[in-house]
């Protein structure tokens, strides 16, 4: 995981910045799925409250000319300028990037009122603790290809440490274990 791509967004009055964001995510998802690729990490330089305008690509130089020849924007090329391939510096530091989900849903709750697990008082107060207990991290809304129903992926940002730790990434270039060189 010595090299990097930036892929960065160009909203205009046509695609705001968030859709256009959660296009391009997409699109990066399917390319990783479409290779197997898990080897192949994302951060978000700009990340503040929101992830900004940047999705970095961390992986070999190898695997991101494979990325980059495979055209994975599309048609969304026009709203993005990426970046050549760069090497990253020695003296970074890193990162876990991941996924956060919450344990407590409405399908859930609907999974457990229909099994009868759950009576109305304690589906009354599942509602209650599950609306107390949102998530407030940034995320991206994404379109499944299969049904077209939308779901949130939201991100969680581990600490940031000296040391990187190996491991694999999921299709969304996410990972609990492997960090990612973090910087600006």
């Amino acid at each position: 995981m010595n090299y990097y791509i930036d892929v960065k967004i160009k909203p205009d009055a046509e695609m705001r910045e968030n859709v256009l964001l959660n296009k391009v995510y997409t699109k990066l998802h399917k390319a990783l799925f479409t290779l197997q690729a898990t080897d192949v990490g994302v951060s978000f330089p700009e990340y503040k409250i929101k992830l900004g305008k940047t999705i970095r690509l961390h992986s070999t130089q190898d695997r991101l000319t494979v990325l980059c020849e495979m055209n994975f924007l599309g048609g969304l090329a026009g709203y993005c300028q990426l970046t050549d391939s760069l090497k990253i510096s020695d003296d970074v530091m890193h990162r876990t990037i991941s996924r956060v989900q919450s344990n407590m849903t409405e399908a859930k709750l609907r999974r457990l009122i229909k099994r009868g697990s759950i009576t109305p008082e304690q589906a009354k107060h599942y509602k209650a603790k599950m609306f107390s207990k949102g998530i407030d991290n940034p995320y991206f809304e994404l379109e499944s290809t299969s049904n077209k129903n939308k779901h949130r992926r939201y991100i969680a940002f581990g600490d940031i440490v000296d040391t990187p730790t190996s491991g694999l990434f999921d299709f969304f270039g996410l990972s609990k274990q492997a960090t990612v060189p973090w910087f600006e």
